[in-house]
C-alpha cells in the first residue's frame, strides 16, 4: 500500500460522511419550510409544533454537514495538489458561486431564520426559511456542477498542463449535470422522507398524538414524488453514461464484451433479454459497450495501464442503489395507501417506517461508490488521471496519520450526532400552551 492508496481511502471516507449529513440537510430543510407554510396559513398550533421540532433536528445536521464539510477543501491541498492545480482554474467559478452566493445566501438566512421567532414580522419570517432552502440547493447545484466536469468535462482548454476555462455557461449547463442534479436533489428528498417517516413511526408508537399522522403523511408524500423524479433523472444519467462514460456503464451492468441487444442483469445469472440495449439507448437492438472491448481500445488510445474500475465493487452497488431506493419508495407509497381517506397508522407500518430508516442512507452511499468510483482510474475522465492527481510530497505516514486523525474525529462527531438527534427525538415536540382537545388516537394495533 502506497501515500496514493491512503489518501483515496481518506478521501472516500470523509466524502462518503460528509454526504450523510447533505441529503438529510436538502430534504429536511424543505419539510421544514413547508410545515411552517402551513402554520402560516391555518394558524394550527400542531403546525407550529412540528415546524420547531423538525426544525432543531434540522439544524443538528446542518452544524454537522458544515463542521464535516470543511474537511474537503483541506484535502485538496494535502493530498491531491496535482489534482487541484490542474482543475483549479475551471473550479474556480462555481465553487466561487457556492461559497459566495449560496452557502452565505443559505447560513445568513438561516440565521435570521434561528434568531428570528417573535422577533420578525410572521411572513418576514416564513421568507427567511425557504431563502435557506434556496440557497441549499444553489450551493448542491454549484458542487454537482464541478463535480459533473470530472465526468464530462466541457468549456475548457488544457495549456501547460492545467486546465482553463473557456465556457462558464458549458460548465454550468453540462448535460451530465442536468442529469445528475435532479437526480442528487430527489435522492436527498427521500433520504429526508425516510428520516422524517422514522421519526414519526417513532413517535407514534410512543404517545398516538394525531399530528404525527398528518407528519407522516407529508413526508409520504414528499419521498413517494421525489422518488419518481429520482427514476427519471436516472433513466436519463444512464443514457448519457452510454455516450460519455461507457466503461462505468459496462462496470455497472457486468458487461465484459460489445453486445447487440445486451440484456439487464437484475442480478447474476438473472437477466432481462434487450432492456440494457434500450435503456441506455431507446432501441432494444442498440449495441452496448464491453468492459474488455474497452479496455483494448483506451489502451491503445491513452497508453499502457487499467482502465477498468473495481468491477464488483461497481456491479454490488449499483444494485444497492437501486434496492435500498426502491425499498423506501416502495415503503412510501404503501403508506399512502394505508392511511387514505383519513385511516390511522397500523402499528406494523410505523415499527416497519422505523426500521427502514438506515435504507436511503445506504442507497446514496451506494450511488456515490457508483458515481466516483465508476471513474476511475481518472480523477477527470480522458484527461487527468488517479495517480497522477496525488500530492508528490506527502508520504505514506503522513497520510495514515491525516487519515487516523480524520477517522477518530469522525467516530466522535457520529457519536455526538446520534445522542443530540436521539434525545431531541424521544423528548418529543414542545407542549402547546393549551391543551389540544382530546383526539381519536393515530395508531392502530
Amino acid at each position: 500500500m502506497d501515500a496514493l492508496d491512503l489518501a483515496r481511502w481518506q478521501f472516500g471516507i470523509t466524502t462518503v460522511y460528509h454526504f450523510l449529513f447533505v441529503p438529510l440537510t436538502i430534504g429536511l430543510g424543505f419539510f421544514v419550510a413547508a410545515l411552517q407554510t402551513a402554520w402560516h396559513r391555518t394558524g394550527k398550533e400542531h403546525y407550529l409544533r412540528l415546524t420547531k421540532f423538525f426544525g432543531k433536528l434540522f439544524l443538528i445536521n446542518f452544524a454537522m454537514g458544515v463542521v464535516t464539510g470543511i474537511v474537503q477543501e483541506f484535502q485538496f491541498g494535502m493530498n491531491w495538489s496535482e489534482y487541484s492545480v490542474f482543475v483549479g482554474d475551471v473550479f474556480g467559478a462555481p465553487l466561487a458561486l457556492e461559497a459566495l452566493l449560496a452557502f452565505f445566501m443559505e447560513s445568513t438566512f438561516l440565521g435570521l431564520w434561528i434568531f428570528g421567532w417573535d422577533r420578525l414580522p410572521k411572513r418576514v419570517h416564513l421568507a427567511t426559511i425557504w431563502a435557506a432552502v434556496i440557497g441549499s440547493n444553489l450551493s448542491a447545484y454549484f458542487i454537482l456542477a464541478a463535480n459533473a466536469w470530472m465526468k464530462h468535462p466541457v468549456g475548457y482548454t488544457v495549456e501547460n498542463g492545467r486546465a482553463r476555462m473557456t465556457d462558464l455557461w458549458a460548465v454550468l449547463t453540462n448535460s451530465t449535470a442536468l442529469a445528475q442534479v435532479p437526480h442528487v436533489i430527489g435522492a436527498s428528498f427521500v433520504v429526508a422522507g425516510g428520516f422524517v417517516l422514522a421519526v414519526c413511526g417513532y413517535r407514534l408508537l410512543k404517545d398516538r398524538q394525531d399530528m404525527w399522522r398528518g407528519a407522516m403523511r407529508g413526508a409520504l408524500v414528499m419521498t413517494a414524488v421525489a422518488g419518481a423524479v429520482v427514476a427519471g433523472s436516472g433513466d436519463l444519467s444512464g443514457k448519457l453514461l452510454h455516450e460519455q462514460q461507457p466503461m462505468k456503464l459496462a462496470a455497472a451492468e457486468g458487461l465484459e464484451r460489445d453486445t447487440a441487444g445486451a440484456p439487464y442483469h437484475l442480478l447474476p445469472g438473472v437477466e432481462i433479454p434487450k432492456v440494457l440495449s434500450f435503456l441506455a439507448a431507446g432501441d432494444p437492438d442498440a449495441v452496448v459497450r464491453g468492459t474488455e472491448d474497452l479496455q483494448k481500445e483506451f489502451e491503445a488510445k491513452f497508453g499502457p495501464g487499467d482502465y477498468r474500475p473495481n468491477l464488483p465493487v461497481i456491479f454490488w452497488s449499483y444494485r444497492l442503489m437501486q434496492g435500498f431506493g426502491l425499498t423506501t419508495v416502495g415503503l412510501a407509497v404503501l403508506g399512502l395507501f394505508l392511511t387514505r381517506r383519513r385511516r390511522p397508522v397500523p402499528g406494523w407500518f410505523a415499527r416497519a417506517a422505523l426500521l427502514a430508516l438506515p435504507l436511503p442512507l445506504l442507497a446514496v452511499i451506494a450511488g456515490w461508490l457508483v458515481s466516483e468510483m465508476g471513474r476511475q482510474p481518472w480523477t477527470v475522465t480522458g484527461e487527468l488521471l488517479t495517480a497522477a492527481s496525488v500530492s508528490p510530497g506527502v508520504s505514506l505516514g503522513e497520510v495514515a496519520t491525516s487519515l487516523t486523525v480524520f477517522t477518530l474525529l469522525y467516530g466522535a462527531l457520529a457519536v455526538a450526532e446520534a445522542v443530540l438527534l436521539t434525545r431531541h427525538v424521544r423528548q418529543g415536540p414542545e407542549r402547546p400552551a393549551v391543551q389540544a382537545e382530546q383526539r381519536e388516537p393515530a395508531l392502530m394495533y
